[in-house]
């Protein structure tokens, strides 16, 4: 993703509101878009910003994280151990719908008279209203009122609250209250999206969901009882039910009667009005889900029934209260203040508010790509997980990041069992799952990224530094996580002789983050990342052993742990083969990676990105060209192993070659820019990062937000522009504040302590919130905060300050060690479309 220095925003479209994100005209050409903005959800179940009328959506969608199915990979010529089961996020039956008909004509928002239009996502509310009002073909004016949410204190809940009011006639009001099966195609108005049509030119665009082509969802039950309704459903293939119940209560002092309709894929309570001017009608609708992949429908059913009954107890107005609540406690812990900024203020808002939606009440489970916002990446979880999220958890809900990591502690097994697949020990972890299998048909981009191992415990050690939970680590088991993957980059790397030199360890064959270059010897990111990830082993099997011998003793005869692994695991981790380049002052990102000419980035035309969709892999790997940071994200994640002098000339190398293709670059490279000098380039990046589904900057908004960047952009403001490092449970800051900027408040907690940390140009100041004392570093010197006492740390403006940007220019007519000269070009024979099969390339 390229830098950006402007606000890409419509303001008259979306005006600028600090703690809300308001639609204040509606137009059809974004209404993609909107539909993804606009969302709400809580980690487990979501529902797109659709309209409740339900007519002329972009694509409809009801979301519950992990609720998939499950289908077969056909690959055109096989091999053993390519992956055999697809996995693709089920649109869940659809409870949103009320369809509004005044004197027998719909409403319909796309082709509506308007008077009045708005709708808000309030970030303090957690609610999405909408006002409209609306002139009837017969001229009537009718005013329409929403609230929607879902709910983040009790996972199963969503509400609607929605009025009609007549304002200058009376007039016959129907609506028509529905629960209805989207995913088999029974919406009387639209046929249910479908699968990847294709993108650029009629190729398959890899980053759309896969389609089902059968019948997914099986009707097992149905009951209706005085508004109430419940319908249940099993999953084809993958075996997973469902259960979906509503509840309706209407009010108003109108003339009313009301009528039944249920069978197997759609549920309607139907109310007729004779309204009379001024007169107001409100129906409340509550919904619950509940899904399981063991319990039987009748089960989720009572369930469903369960969570309506404890509703209907309270007045309504208590769900939105206690959701209001919730996210007062939650923006005391994780809010960023960027005083004098507010577009700036806003977006950022928006995206933490999107990372609460995405993982709050994910209770065990993934977090994925898109959250429960879209059906992009069929609904899969991905290594960005543990290296874009799992940070802002940490740091500001460390609860939440311990599911997570527990939700990978749960896929050990069908790890091992993949690991033996690929003839290796240990435990792999799939690249990209929903139920534990590795679902990746492209295993050069997708299985071959064995760094995923290396992600999930770094996250782990991460986690365990900051919030200090040995319980987790050495009693909840996640410890099997660090040695079943210390065997595995064991088992896969090997030792030889390099140039005279004593035996060093190399792993060959693996892809790294850069799905532009793949399997390839000695990557640079995955080599530095098993060895943190083997010394972590070390470190606490180690540190296990000498401070409980009895859980130590249990780990051992538990994992038939040899405690001459433990050896050869510290070998290995310090004998790491780590590429160097002499003559160019860079690490390489693999062994043959500087042996590659350049592709002319600086003329490649807009026209031909992403370059995934208009150029074969085999092209793309032939050239010096980058999908996402790749050495880059290895000065963030392991910098305490770089230089500064290294970390300079690293970044200006790469970050020349990197497109931009991908969505989890541009937050990395600002973080990077920012520490070695470039900082015009670091606000440039992150403003790209921060409005990449805002400003749809990628043109693929409308799939869903993306979770990852989200991530991002908090990890680019704490360790960015905060300066904030945590290797190996020291936490340090060296901060780069942008210098169009006045400050930058944010929140991290360390073992316990909320700290507020509250950055200007010329000092850092240190505010215990909650919890006891804590010590971090500032530009190398100790700093103790305790409670009640603010710490004030002064800054001198001594760091470095680069205009510009690097670009391949800078790098052409370079001299490799070999003699030859380093060269710029790109393909120019790409004028015929060919068709290209789905599911080629993963994430953006």
């Amino acid at each position: 993703m390229n830098p950006i220095s402007t606000d890409p925003l419509d303001r008259s479209q979306f005006p600028i509101d600090e703690w809300a994100l308001t639609e204040a005209e509606f137009h059809t050409s974004t209404q993609g878009r909107t539909e993804t903005l606009f969302a709400v959800g809580n980690g487990y179940l979501g529902l797109r910003g659709n309209f409740e009328e339900g007519h002329k959506a972009h694509a409809e969608g009801t979301f519950i994280n992990g609720f998939h199915d499950t289908w077969q990979i056909r690959h055109a010529e096989e091999a053993y151990g390519f992956a055999r089961v697809g996995q693709t996020i089920v649109n869940a039956p659809d409870a949103r719908v009320i369809r509004l008909y005044i004197d027998d004509e719909p409403f319909v928002i796309a082709d509506a008279d308007t008077i009045e239009y708005s709708r808000t996502l309030d970030f303090r509310t957690g609610v999405l209203e909408r006002v409209v009002e609306w002139r009837t073909p017969s001229g009537k004016r009718v005013l329409i009122r929403s609230r929607r949410l879902v709910s983040f204190t009790d996972r199963h809940l969503a509400v609607i609250d929605y009025e009609v009011t007549m304002l200058d006639a009376d007039a016959s009001v129907l609506l028509s209250s529905q629960i209805l099966n989207r995913q088999d195609r029974v919406d009387e108005f639209v046929p249910a999206a479908g699968g990847n049509a294709g993108g650029s030119g009629g190729i398959a665009d890899p980053r759309k969901a896969s389609g089902f082509a059968d019948r997914v969802l099986l009707p097992r039950f149905k009951w209706v009882h005085e508004g109430r309704y419940v319908l249940g459903y099993r999953t084809a293939n993958s075996g997973m039910a469902i259960a979906v119940g509503a509840e309706h209560h209407l009010e108003t002092d109108n003339e009313w009667d009301e009528s039944a309709q249920i069978d197997d894929d759609i549920a309607k309570q139907v109310y007729r009005i004779r309204a009379k001017a001024g007169q107001r009608i409100r129906l409340v609708k509550t919904m619950a889900y509940h899904t399981s992949s063991t319990a039987p429908t009748t089960e989720l059913a009572d369930r469903c029934n369960r969570t309506l009954d404890r509703i209907r107890e309270a007045p309504i107005e208590d769900v939105f209260e206690a959701q209001k609540a919730w996210l007062a406690e939650f923006w005391e812990r994780a809010d960023v203040v960027v005083a004098g900024q507010p577009a700036v203020q806003q977006a950022v808002r928006w995206n933490i508010f999107q990372l609460a939606q995405s993982t709050a009440r994910t209770d065990g489970g993934g977090i994925a790509a898109k959250g429960v916002s879209g059906s992009g990446y069929g609904g899969h979880y991905f290594w960005d997980t543990e290296i874009y999220v799992l940070p802002f958890l940490t740091y500001t809900s460390p609860q939440v990041a311990r599911n997570a990591l527990r939700f990978r502690h749960g896929m050990l097994d069908a790890a091992r069992e993949r690991a033996v697949e690929l003839n290796q020990r240990g435990a792999l972890f799939p690249w990209r799952t929903i139920n534990g299998l590795e679902s990746s048909a492209y295993y050069a981009a997708g299985t071959a990224q064995y760094h995923i191992d290396a992600d999930i415990s770094h996250a782990l050690s991460q986690y365990v530094s900051a919030t200090g939970d040995d319980d987790f680590l050495y009693n909840g088991g996640a410890i099997d996580i660090l040695v079943e993957t210390a065997r595995m980059w064991a088992d896969l790397g090997f030792w030889r002789g390099h140039g005279g030199k004593s035996e060093s360890f190399h792993i060959h064959g693996v892809t790294g983050p850069d799905e532009y270059t793949t399997v390839v010897n000695d990557n640079l990111f995955t080599n530095v990342m098993a060895r943190a990830n083997l010394r972590a082993a070390v470190r606490q099997t180690t540190k296990l052993r000498s401070t409980d011998p009895e859980g130590f003793a249990k780990l051992v005869k538990r994992l038939a742990l040899d405690e001459d692994e433990i050896v050869e695991w510290s070998a290995a981790a310090e004998a790491m083969h780590v590429l160097f380049d002499e003559d160019l002052g860079i690490h390489p990102q693999d062994s043959q990676f500087l042996e590659k000419e350049l592709w002319d980035l600086e003329n490649t035309p807009a026209s031909k990105r992403p370059l995934l969709l208009h150029f074969h892999p085999l092209v793309i790997y032939r050239f010096q060209v980058i999908k996402q940071a790749d050495v880059v994200l290895a000065l963030l994640l392991q910098g305490d192993e770089f230089t500064a002098a290294e970390k300079r000339a690293n970044f200006e190398y790469y970050d020349a070659l990197t497109t931009g293709d991908s969505t989890l670059s541009a937050s990395t490279q600002s973080i990077i820019a920012a520490e070695v000098g470039y900082r015009e380039l670091a606000l440039g990046y992150f403003l790209a990062a921060l409005f990449v589904d805002l400003g749809d900057l990628h043109n693929n908004t409308a799939d869903g937000i993306h979770v990852a960047s989200t991530g991002g952009v908090w990890s680019a403001l704490a360790f960015g522009f905060g300066g904030m490092r945590d290797y190996l449970g020291k936490f340090t800051f060296d901060p780069r504040l942008p210098e169009e900027w006045d400050s930058l408040v944010f929140h991290v907690t360390i073992r316990g302590a909320l700290i507020e940390v509250d950055l200007r140009q010329d000092r850092m100041t240190f505010t215990i919130e909650r919890g006891q004392a804590a010590e971090v570093y500032v530009r190398g010197e100790r700093v103790e905060i305790v409670v009640g006492a603010p710490v004030t740390v002064a800054l001198a403006d001594d760091r470095p300050s680069i205009e510009g940007a690097p670009t391949t220019s800078d790098i052409e007519g370079t001299v490799r060690a070999d003699g030859s000269v380093i060269t710029a070009s790109m393909p120019t024979i790409t004028d015929l479309d060919f068709d290209e099969p789905d599911g080629l390339v993963g994430m953006d």
